[in-house]
């Protein structure tokens, strides 16, 4: 008897506006919509009827980003923001974005096990390893770190953060009435780590929570994060353009988690997609026409000249993409760009793009697009979790709510007609609707309890 096909995983990744450039230009009053709570409790409420697994809020450590000379920015803290949103919602997970660059591990231990219980077992950790300009500006620091550096100070930090987590087991709350003891000291479980980059001793404040350890997202795809996800992520979010190069990225975690002594099936997949949808292909096409009209295609234009390490003199809009300049430049090309540069190209060969239309890619956002029917959206998906290119997608919306709504109530549908979507949350906790293991401590010798595919 074949085995049943994977269930479609599904993250909506979270901006005011929608993640078109253009998009606040649809919308009224977009000067409000970086802080406007409202706003994103009706994102929420949308993706919560679509029984989408979870909000995923990116962000990045720092002050004023340039993102915000251009667009509606990341304004408010993600672990602020998603405990409000918590309390509007019932059963959608809560992905919050904190770095292992800057900052404390017993600070981010402490938030995101708070957001776990404030949600009942939704709450999940994006792992971010990268630094800017900018962040290191608003952290008062006068350099980075070099690669090996970062995913040292990434390792000591994560073991501080799970080792905090675990450090109060439930059973250690006794509430011994006769005894006069409420946390029985023998059952806590301290950590005491002196690192090269961190240091941190004692127990956290907040017990072991409804999922056991909140989820962990890591964001990435160089080989040193594809090695750290294996380790410690439950799931990987990243940016896969084209079918061919994804399905190498899907088996290269699986096999590096597998040498980790892990199951493959409990570390997922998820890279980015952006669906503009219509009715008609004529449809969808004419809605990303329109909301390529409201862009700045000279900033577009700089954009890719930056990840080309080129002049945008070099780069004339409605002539092919000059590969020849572009392959004498890549010695050039900073660090930064390399993975976007290698991605854009892959796909204009494959499409045989102008500059144009290479520019007019998401080259911002980054993640693969695709125009078309709901059907085609909803047969994309299909194709790429069978092809084990993924597990499952973090969803970019053109255009807020309306973009999220086609989504909803035109692609979901087709997926569970394919019987590949739940029609039900069956589960609390954001691991049940992901289909991962119940977390425990990993000193303790009782076997890890399954709690179903959350389908």
């Amino acid at each position: 008897m074949p085995s049943p096909k994977k269930p479609v995983r599904l993250g909506v990744n979270v901006l005011a506006s929608g993640r078109h450039d253009a998009a606040w230009k649809t919308l009224p009053d977009p000067a409000s919509l970086s802080t406007d709570i409202d706003a994103f409790l009706r994102i929420a409420r949308v993706a919560e009827r679509g029984k989408i697994d979870a909000l995923f809020l990116a962000d990045g450590p720092g002050g004023l980003v340039e993102e915000a000379l251009h667009r509606p920015w990341r304004a408010l803290d993600p672990v602020t923001l998603l405990a409000a949103l918590s309390q509007a919602t019932t059963h959608i997970g809560l992905v919050a974005t904190t770095s292992t660059i800057f900052g404390h591990p017993y600070v981010v231990a402490r938030q995101i096990a708070s957001l776990d219980h404030i949600s009942k077992g939704r709450a999940a950790w994006n792992i971010i390893t990268s630094q800017t300009p900018v962040a290191l500006a608003a952290y008062g620091l006068p350099h980075g770190f070099d690669q090996d550096e970062r995913y040292r100070r990434a390792t000591e930090f994560v073991e501080i953060v799970t080792g905090l987590w675990d450090s109060l087991p439930r059973d250690a709350i006794v509430a011994d009435r006769d005894r006069h003891v409420f946390v029985d000291p023998a059952r806590v479980r301290p950590v005491a780590v002196e690192g090269r980059h961190f240091s941190a001793r004692g127990a956290l404040s907040a017990p072991v929570g409804p999922q056991g350890r909140p989820v962990i997202f890591q964001a990435g795809q160089s080989e040193d994060s594809k090695a750290f996800g294996a380790r410690y992520a439950d799931a990987l979010f990243t940016g896969q353009r084209l079918i061919g190069p994804a399905k190498k990225f899907y088996a290269d975690v699986k096999a590096l988690a597998r040498g980790q002594g892990r199951d493959p099936a409990q570390l997922l997949v998820m890279p980015g997609l952006f669906p503009i949808v219509g009715s008609t292909e004529e449809e969808a096409l004419r809605r990303k026409a329109d909301l390529d009209a409201g862009l700045d295609i000279e900033f577009l234009r700089g954009e890719l000249a930056r990840h080309f390490a080129l002049d945008p003199d070099d780069l004339p809009l409605d002539a092919p993409l000059p590969y020849d300049r572009i392959e004498a430049a890549e010695p050039r090309v900073p660090i930064a760009s390399r993975w976007p540069r290698r991605q854009i190209l892959a796909e204009a060969v494959e499409h045989g793009w102008t500059v144009r239309q290479a520019a007019l890619s998401n080259i911002v956002g980054g993640h693969r697009m695709i125009v078309g029917t709901p059907e085609a959206v909803a047969s994309d998906i299909l194709h790429w979790l069978d092809a084990d290119a993924a597990d499952g997608f973090n969803l970019n919306v053109d255009v807020q709510t309306s973009g999220l709504e086609d989504i909803v109530d035109a692609v979901l549908p087709l997926l569970r007609k394919a019987g590949r979507f739940r029609d039900e949350y069956t589960g609390q906790t954001l691991r049940h609707h992901l289909g991962l293991d119940h977390s425990v401590d990993p000193r303790d010798a009782a076997p890890v309890r399954r709690t179903g595919t959350g389908r």
